[in-house]
């Protein structure tokens, strides 16, 4: 069973982008190694024939799941977004009740999340703990190492 992801319009292209890279440049380099494999003779004994058949095969399994993820992606509508509380595609300013430290996150996509640039995923243990909360509420996350106590400052979409 399958279930309905939400990008934006962002994360929707580079999904397309990265499947139309692996059918039209990936694809014809497997193809291309296993024919240079057959041509080298004797199948039964010859590992680079197993190896590049296995690499098409798992190629194969990731152009298919990429294309299931694309069936079921849904394109969020930003300008629709209620700010009033913390939903996907939120920005939000939270100060850490322990330290006093204050951070910016903005909920994502699981694939679209990164770290780096402050996007987290809607379904890591933060983004869950923060959906639906709203400005002044104090959310209260369980991560591996206990429990983080968050003040939310600001709700934003950017």
């Amino acid at each position: 069973m399958s279930s309905v992801s939400y990008y934006t319009a962002d994360g929707l292209k580079k999904l397309r982008e990265e499947l139309s890279h692996l059918k039209d440049v990936e694809r014809p380099k497997a193809s291309q190694a296993i024919a240079e494999a057959r041509d080298k003779g004797d199948l039964s004994e010859n590992a680079e024939y197993d190896a590049a058949k296995e690499a098409q095969g798992l190629l194969e399994l990731k152009i298919s799941k990429l294309e299931e993820t694309l069936a079921n992606a849904r394109l969020i509508d930003e300008s629709q977004l209620d700010t009033s509380k913390v939903l996907v595609l939120s920005t939000v300013k939270l100060k850490n009740q322990a330290n006093g430290m204050e951070m910016k996150y903005t909920l994502v996509a699981e694939s679209e999340a990164d770290l780096k640039t402050g996007k987290i995923s809607v379904s890591s243990p933060i983004g869950k703990g923060l959906l639906g909360k709203e400005v002044g509420d104090t959310a209260e996350i369980t991560v591996p190492n206990g429990t983080l106590k968050f003040d939310v400052l600001e709700i934003t979409r950017d």
